[in-house]
């Protein structure tokens, strides 16, 4: 029996013995994927099978090749046993599939979706579930097509809420188009019905979808349960966010000693995106702006980074990520004015910065710099430890 992996970022005992799928032994490669997936809640099976071509022998036969034949950005293959089809059938008169397919050699779950060239299905969309926990454990997926997001809903939901509020119709599991913007941030929220492990359902179960402009593999939508995520990404946008100097995009993912520029980033966002205010910020005598400190939750750690919002509306300036560490350092491409932000928590430890250094702000917890030319090395004294972090030379 395969357990329940993280949903969010915690696993729990209660989810470990009601949510289970069962699979054969690695490395058997059935004859054909499976249609739906073996998981319950209680009696509830979470992912049955769904649309009007889960029954059709043919296209789960041309669904099952397609995948077989498709590789990840670093080579690896699905593992067909422990792989599923949530859904297969016409929608808006054309063929989809969604497959939910485990990818055991980065430890990975992807939403593949497939499209059918002819009587050839292909995989057209796949993208990696941030989460390194099953991603049949959500209950709200992505679907991308040229009319707008739709979503592929679990059987535990029982009404999903668009971003306007307003109830999304479905059938066989599968919403209408949604008007999704492609740069930015915007709030679903799903009701989940009571069941085992819910025994009062959820009246609000959110999830931020980052737009229609997030690109493959990185996957668009991320848990936003206290609702910290739509505030924080209020006026940002998400595709500035994702980009490789952007918060959410900067830091690549390593895979054995080398970077894997493919694949999704380190720093791409999970859950738990929020936002604290580091104060108002005067640059060259201009009206002050608004300094924040946005963090989150990424697959790999806590993940930081700052933004800047100019007074009178301005394009905000975001920094790259810096991963959560006591004394945070960022740079801050302010146009014609690049800065080093250094931030901390506590007033009991001595902020200390090179010979000469002239500090545009300074204040407890903030010191904003403009950003050497040469590498220089800023100091934080605690009673038992110092920390250091280098700023400049880019």
């Amino acid at each position: 029996m395969v357990s329940v992996r993280r949903r969010g970022t915690t696993a729990t005992a209660l989810l470990a013995l009601l949510l289970t799928g069962c699979g054969p032994v690695a490395g058997r490669q059935p004859a054909a994927l499976p249609v739906g997936y073996d998981s319950l809640d209680g009696t509830l099976k979470v992912w049955p099978a769904r649309g009007n071509l889960s029954g059709d022998t043919a296209a789960t036969a041309g669904i099952t090749a397609a995948v077989r034949d498709w590789r990840s950005p670093v080579d690896d293959r699905a593992h067909l046993a422990s792989s599923g089809i949530l859904y297969s059938g016409e929608v808006a008169g054309s063929p989809l599939a969604l497959v939910a397919a485990d990818v055991p050699g980065e430890a990975a779950s992807w939403l593949l979706q497939l499209d059918r060239d002819g009587q050839r299905w292909r995989v057209a969309h796949a993208t990696e579930y941030t989460d390194p926990g099953y991603l049949v454990y959500s209950d709200v997926l992505p679907v991308q097509q040229p009319t707008g997001r739709r979503y592929l809903t679990s059987a535990r939901v029982e009404r999903l809420l668009g971003p306007d509020g307003k109830a999304l119709p479905a059938a066989d599991g599968i919403t209408e188009p949604v008007a999704v913007p492609p740069c930015q941030a915007v709030a679903v929220t799903a009701t989940l019905r009571p069941t085992r492990s819910l025994p009062r359902g959820r009246a609000a179960d959110r999830v931020l979808d980052l737009g229609t402009a997030t690109s493959a593999p990185r996957y668009p939508l991320v848990r936003d349960e206290t609702g910290s995520g739509k505030r924080a990404l209020t006026g940002l946008d998400t595709c500035v966010l994702a980009g490789e100097r952007g918060p959410f995009g900067s830091v690549l993912r390593r895979i054995g000693d080398r970077q894997a520029p493919l694949s999704v980033p380190e720093s791409w966002p999970m859950a738990k995106i929020s936002v604290r205010s580091l104060g108002s910020v005067s640059l060259s005598g201009d009206e002050p702006g608004e300094l924040e400190q946005l963090t989150w939750e990424s697959a790999t750690g806590t993940m930081t980074a700052v933004v800047y919002r100019p007074a009178g509306g301005g394009s905000p300036v975001v920094s790259p990520a810096d991963r959560s560490t006591t004394l945070q350092a960022y740079y801050l491409p302010v146009p014609g004015q690049p800065l080093a932000v250094l931030s901390w928590r506590g007033r009991d430890a001595s902020f200390a910065a090179p010979p000469g250094t002239v500090r545009l702000v300074d204040r407890p917890g903030l010191v904003v710099v403009a950003q050497p030319d040469r590498k220089q090395t800023f100091s934080l004294a605690g009673t038992e430890k110092t920390w250091y972090r280098s700023v400049g030379g880019r």
